[in-house]
């Protein structure tokens, strides 16, 4: 079994990496879930997705980090299990797979949505289906060309957001015809920068940690990366910069040119809105075009995460073994296929929920984001215990940042307990638990598959 893991090619360079987790983190997050998220705070999304953001990179940092560490670890997985040992590897894995098959059915139905807006006469089921087939068929081919695809949806992605900053930042602040630049008035107008108070800021927390999760996917590809001690942390520092700032400045012009409480009275998306103030001729088609491309490209980065989850897990000996057969091209045909299942369920789901699937799922995939964050922050902190003489070697200012990354994340995970549904909540808690039961039903076997994998 173990021998398998080496078949894996590590085809996969930093400008992948980081467009994949680009990819993962840009998505439905901040082109759908956007309106909500001002709907919530108001002006004071801003400080929430720069909050969000600091958390994610002390938190990325730690991982990469551990990767530097530990170079012949194959996902997070192992980084966390040589720190906390075979439980939280377990949980970690089981919430991060289905965090991803939850994201990608969500997403078959929201990209179908999109596409309907060109064909209207066709059903969503009709176009979800054929945007699985693609999906499916990227993921099926070889290791190099799912990476290159990514990277180039991604690329027509980022480009078409720093055109919407740099035209944004125009309009916000210069006067031309009959356009007057609003500069910082709709910040503090319509009840201030808070006008939901802290509760308002801290709802809309719920969706900036589910908006920045896919960032996490770096760890998956450890296995598959050329050099992960070198690029894992260059990938890092290079990914974080382009959310954050692919965040904050669209959040900030938003809400800089429209009143917060008019983005989510409309059927446009506020990103469509402001290129329709741009003046650009066909600015409904244009993002319409790249909102689909984004979600793709999460679908896209979605299904390798979750593929390479339970490939491992086969691996490992913890599924059954069918899931770690790899193609001529070497990837993972059967666990992808597996995988796939996930959205052609989203199509089904499509036919009873319609376009609430993605609000109905975005809470518990939002626990499940912070959850994960916390398990690799705890691994952090107990792997420089056990590395003493590596400590200062990645992150400089080490216990803080980890320590305040945890704090954060468990004063968040108090508050979306607080403001979210109980049900989303009781569904994610039953999922956690049967995670946790299937453990300590399966420990002995898992501790025996675990010994003959290490031999």
């Amino acid at each position: 079994m173990k021998k398998s893991t080496e078949h894996l090619q590590r085809t996969m360079t930093s400008r992948h990496i980081m467009m994949m987790a680009l990819g993962g983190s840009i998505g439905a997050g901040l082109f759908k879930g956007s309106s909500a998220a001002i709907d919530t705070a108001g002006p004071s999304v801003v400080l929430a997705y720069l909050i969000g953001g600091i958390i994610l990179l002390f938190v990325m940092q730690g991982l990469a980090e551990m990767a530097v560490q530990n170079s012949g670890a194959r996902t997070f997985r192992d980084l966390v299990q040589s720190a906390l040992g075979m439980f939280p590897a377990y949980f970690l894995d089981w919430i991060y797979w289905k965090m991803w098959v939850l994201n990608i059915a969500a997403e078959a139905v929201v990209a179908a949505i999109f596409l309907q807006y060109w064909f209207p006469d066709t059903p969503i089921w009709m176009l979800a289906l054929l945007v699985s087939i693609a999906v499916t068929i990227v993921n099926l081919l070889s290791v190099k060309i799912f990476a290159e695809t990514e990277y180039w949806l991604a690329l027509i992605k980022i480009s078409v957001i720093v055109i919407f900053i740099l035209s944004g930042l125009l309009l916000l602040f210069v006067s031309f015809g009959d356009h007057i630049a609003p500069n910082f008035t709709n910040l503090t107008d319509q009840g201030g920068f808070f006008p939901n108070g802290s509760a308002g800021l801290m709802t809309a927390m719920l969706v900036v940690i589910y908006s920045y999760g896919g960032t996490e996917i770096i760890g998956v590809t450890l296995a598959e990366t050329k050099n992960p001690e070198k690029v894992v942390p260059k990938a890092v520092r290079s990914t974080l910069t382009r959310i954050i700032a692919f965040y904050l400045f669209p959040f900030f012009i938003i809400v800089g040119l429209i009143p917060w409480d008019q983005v989510n009275g409309v059927n446009e998306s506020p990103f469509v809105m402001v290129f329709q103030m741009i003046g650009i001729p066909g600015a409904d088609h244009v993002m319409n075009g790249v909102i689909l491309l984004a979600i793709i490209s999460s679908m896209n980065s979605g299904l390798y995460g979750s593929s390479r989850v339970l490939y491992t897990q086969a691996v490992d000996g913890r599924v059954p073994g069918i899931f770690a057969r790899l193609s001529s091209k070497k990837v993972p045909f059967i666990a992808i296929l597996m995988c796939t299942a996930s959205l052609y369920a989203g199509v089904l789901i499509s036919i009873f929920a319609g376009d609430k699937t993605f609000n109905y799922l975005m809470g518990s995939l939002g626990y499940t984001v912070l959850f994960i964050w916390l398990i690799i922050s705890f691994a952090h902190l107990k792997s420089r215990k056990n590395n003493e003489q590596l400590s200062g070697y990645y992150v400089k200012w080490f216990p803080y940042t980890t320590w305040i990354a945890i704090l954060s994340l468990f004063a968040i995970l108090i508050g979306i307990v607080l403001t979210t549904s109980v049900i989303i909540t009781g569904v994610t808690l039953g999922i956690y638990l049967l995670i946790s039961a299937t453990y300590m039903f399966k420990r002995k076997s898992l501790n025996t598959n675990q010994e003959k994998v290490a031999s």
